[in-house]
């Protein structure tokens, strides 16, 4: 009888330590779930965010969870060289950022005749051209060479904001004097690409070459729509051609880019890029199938003693270091950094 009490009583124990187990746990559930909401809620007011409805509205909050759980198991890892972080697209899933947000497209870089100069190129690449000593760093933004970041937003024109921000760049180079000047002229006039959704630099190389571009306060950015073209007269700048650096060819690029911004492609639809925040972003599984463009606008070395690209891109201020990213530079494959060495193009004046 004794024993059967002591065993009764055990049990008892045993099932009373699990409720309030289970009570607590509920609680960590609860209390988490609310800060998130809170969390939630102050995003919306950060970024002005509305929704339609309250069901559209819980169905981005467990979105936004999901991402937040994903950037902070990310952020625990010993040994990361760069970081992720919440901005502007966290209630957004993978798969409906990339269909907005790349636009790098009609490029085979597994075909020769498609990234060497014999085709693509207006003048031909010499690489004898490439001199074996350059500055430790170098950062166009600080030679006034680099508009502000802008925004694609809902347009997958990445190619036309890479082509215009190596343009602008000539032009500070060349002319003395930085001018803004027009994506929206290329989405809508340049009919060798397809606006919004999608083409490559090199082709809006040689619209600017045979047309002209003129500033965005003249053809200003419509967001997400391309359409009839508006203005192909009195341009404000043009140039004579575009050159490419020589293929999967880290050195080459590296001499491009001392004398001025580069535009090139990269792989942009894997989470942790779309995520990043800060840091020198190296990930040796990034890949090398090119989605997106940017423009190179300088290289150094991080505190820690790793070399990187300092990269503009076309997402808006709150994603990654002030709109732009460090993709780790002199990598072991030859390809660069999630493929930017294999297709990088450049203005000629």
């Amino acid at each position: 009888m004794v024993l059967r009490v002591s065993y009764v009583l055990v049990v008892l124990t045993i099932l009373s330590m699990d409720h309030r187990i289970s009570q607590a746990t509920s609680r960590v559930a609860f209390k988490k779930l609310s800060y998130i909401s809170d969390f939630f809620e102050e995003w919306m007011i950060e970024f002005s965010r509305v929704y339609t409805n309250s069901l559209e509205k819980q169905m981005r909050l467990e979105v936004f969870t999901k991402n937040l759980e994903y950037i902070e198991n990310f952020n625990r890892k010993a040994n990361q060289t760069y970081k992720l972080g919440i901005d502007e697209f966290t209630d957004r899933t993978k798969e409906e950022f990339i269909a907005t947000h790349s636009g790098f497209s009609d490029i085979d870089v597994t075909s020769s005749s498609e990234v060497v100069d014999e085709s693509m190129s207006s003048w031909k690449w010499n690489a004898s051209n490439i001199i074996g000593f350059y500055s430790k760093s170098k950062d166009w933004r600080m030679e006034g060479a680099v508009t502000p970041v802008k925004n694609q937003r809902y347009c997958e024109g990445c190619w036309a904001f890479s082509a215009i921000a190596a343009v602008e760049g000539l032009t500070k180079i060349t002319r003395g004097k930085l001018e803004s000047l027009s994506e929206q002229q290329l989405l809508d006039c340049d009919k060798a690409n397809h606006g919004c959704k999608g083409g490559r630099m090199d082709k809006a190389f040689d619209y600017i070459a045979k047309k002209g571009i003129t500033g965005d306060d003249e053809y200003v950015f419509q967001g997400d729509t391309d359409g009839v073209c508006l203005l192909e007269d009195e341009p404000l700048f043009k140039i004579r051609g575009y050159d490419c650096v020589q293929r999967n060819n880290e050195r080459a690029l590296l001499e491009a880019v001392s004398r001025q911004p580069v535009s090139v492609g990269i792989v942009g639809d894997i989470e942790s890029i779309i995520r990043y925040s800060s840091g020198v972003y190296d990930e040796p599984d990034c890949g090398i199938t090119m989605t997106h463009a940017v423009t190179i606008v300088g290289y150094g070395t991080s505190r820690e003693g790793t070399e990187y690209w300092l990269v503009k891109n076309s997402w808006g201020t709150s994603w990654g270091e002030n709109g732009y990213i460090r993709l780790r530079r002199n990598v072991a494959w030859k390809e660069g950094m999630c493929g930017l060495a294999q297709f990088a193009c450049y203005p000629v004046a």
